[in-house]
């Protein structure tokens, strides 16, 4: 294997000019400070490893979807764009091996890295150049240099600093060349400082201009499969491939007449942007493909990703989204969203039967049948959730309910009690399971799903609800129960029940925000008549602050009643 040296100018010059991104790799995951070590190690003469391209002949260029390398980089919108080959005579380089630090290159030297912290921040590589360069030994993980992704130069003022734009190095053939250009910015500062600005500056146009950084193979077969060998072998030494992208790279390779990269990506995306937003990744909509297409194994396996399977998928892609999609829908008109599905593998089973149906538009249907179905969906969902039905061999638990699916006609009712029975739970919860549940804490991972079980004639659709507590959270605190002269047992019973589900309820959204810190009792005084009925409120004389462990009690006997009478 001949390995050719590269330097970094090099590879800057020939990005998306004869370079270019195969279907089959992933896209950018390094964040700012992944990007900003990388260049500290070329600065401190550290290896970056070898780089791994495919020469591409230019009669095979069209065979396969080819990608730029992302320049302005931007989380809201992170996909790589389709590259335009139309007009190029010649052969091409796709990279196999290498593109997170190619693209972190790139990024850094030509482009912009736009992240959310607080809020939006568009930012480019920066280096200061008054920071001494000081190697730590003893912890060779510490930086040397100070690069930093910055919305613009200007120093904070609490310490030594000046910026410069890493990228501004390429514009310069020799090193003496940048100095005198930064001669008069430098105006000011000590000649230390002087001397230090230089050093850095010479030192980051030589590791750019000069240094060879690295290697790189190139792999000239055309063969496609011994490529995806290569790739699939390359990459398991790097950032470890999960199975999603195994299977996304040999479905890129596989469909015949769709462009698996793009459609799952957005259709993952569209999922993602339902209702109050989900966070769903592409590993759970390809697992959602082998799972709808019933004659497939769901197991993530190599060697299930057949040409023959990946084309009985492709085949099917307009039903598996409109399942999906129909799935998602229906949960988050039930109010549930990402917070809340914490087993996104339960809403397979609800797809697969979703999908026999054949009704796209099934979230909106108010036929009585549908109706019906629809309740039956939501009530299993919540159970199956709870009871963490999901959370052991989930291959096993999947095959066996998509089993008992398959037998049902399309206008059959959701066979909640049969799945149950195969998950082996109860549609209701044991004494034992009631008491863990009254421990739910406020936002907890469950609460959400235990609150819901609380309002059984709720209509959930289309609206967003919140946890609220009932007597307001400010209240609760040492200072203030002290005041009121509580001694330590009452303050431990105060403090040890507010937080937990015998005090939250669900609001509307702007129910929640008017009902703010008010007072319960002066709260209460403005609600309709149905309100306590319709959040369990017991009957009392008082519901003032000092009335709260009465209160706590009373309504953790009608919550107790409520889960009991579900089955």
């Amino acid at each position: 294997m001949e390995y050719i040296p590269i330097r970094v100018s090099d590879i800057v010059r020939h990005v998306n000019r004869d370079w270019y991104l195969p279907s089959i790799q992933r896209e950018l995951v390094w964040k700012t400070d992944r990007i900003e070590r990388l260049f500290d190690s070329i600065m401190a003469d550290f290896p970056i490893g070898s780089f791994l391209f495919w020469k591409l002949e230019q009669k095979n260029k069209d065979e396969w979807p080819v990608y730029e390398f992302v320049r302005e980089y931007d989380e809201e919108d992170p996909h790589n764009s389709l590259a335009n080959m139309a007009g190029i005579q010649k052969d091409i380089t796709l990279v196999l091996d290498g593109q997170q630090r190619i693209t972190s290159l790139f990024v850094g030297l030509r482009g912009s890295y736009r992240y959310f912290y607080y809020r939006w921040r568009k930012t480019r590589l920066h280096l200061n150049l008054l920071k001494e360069p000081v190697p730590n030994d003893e912890n060779p993980e510490e930086l040397t240099y100070e690069f930093s992704f910055r919305e613009n130069a200007e120093s904070s003022g609490e310490r030594q600093e000046f910026w410069y734009p890493v990228g501004h190095i390429l514009d310069f053939e020799d090193a003496e060349d940048v100095k005198s250009d930064m001669r008069e910015a430098l105006v000011g500062f000590t000649d230390a400082q002087k001397d230090n600005a230089n050093k850095l500056l010479g030192r980051l146009h030589n590791r750019i201009h000069t240094t060879l950084i690295g290697n790189y193979y190139e792999e000239k077969s055309q063969d496609y499969d011994k490529v995806l060998q290569v790739f699939v072998r390359a990459n398991s030494a790097g950032q470890p491939l999960e199975y999603s992208d195994l299977l996304l790279a040999t479905a890129t390779a596989k469909w015949e007449t769709l462009d698996a990269r793009s459609e799952i990506h957005n259709f993952t995306d569209s999922l993602n942007e339902t209702g109050t937003g989900y966070k769903l990744g592409k590993d759970f909509v390809l697992k959602a493909c082998l799972y709808l297409c019933e004659a497939l194994p769901i197991q993530y396996k190599v060697k299930n990703f057949t040409k023959t399977n990946l084309l009985i998928i492709e085949s099917n892609w307009e039903s598996i989204k409109d399942a999906l999609a129909c799935t998602v829908r229906l949960i988050s008109r039930f109010g549930f969203h990402s917070k809340n599905v914490v087993a996104p593998l339960a809403l397979l089973p609800i797809a697969f039967y979703l999908l026999k149906r054949g009704n796209p538009n099934f979230d909106t249907s108010s036929n009585i049948d549908d109706a019906e179905a629809q309740v039956a969906i939501r009530k299993w969902f919540v159970f199956s959730t709870l009871k963490n039905a999901f959370g052991g061999s989930s291959d096993t638990t999947l095959t066996r309910l998509r089993e008992i699916l398959k037998g049902y006609e399309s206008d059959a009712p959701f066979p909640a009690d049969e799945l149950s029975i195969s998950l082996e739970i109860e549609p209701s919860l044991s004494e034992a399971e009631i008491d863990r549940v009254l421990e739910f804490q406020y936002q907890g991972r469950y609460t959400n799903l235990v609150l819901s079980l609380l309002y059984p004639d709720r209509d959930w659709k289309d609206a967003v609800f919140h946890q609220d507590h009932i007597f307001p959270q400010s209240e609760f605190a040492i200072r203030p129960l002290r005041k009121r002269g509580y001694d330590d047992a009452q303050v431990q019973q105060y403090l040890s029940g507010f937080n937990t589900l015998q005090n939250l309820q669900l609001l509307t959204g702007s129910e929640n925000m008017y009902k703010n810190a008010t007072p319960f009792d002066e709260w209460l005084k403005t609600r309709d008549a149905t309100f306590r009925s319709r959040h369990l409120i017991p009957d009392l004389p008082s519901y003032g602050f000092d009335h709260f462990v009465e209160f706590s009690k009373a309504r953790t006997e009608l919550i107790v009643s409520t889960l009991k009478s579900l089955s």
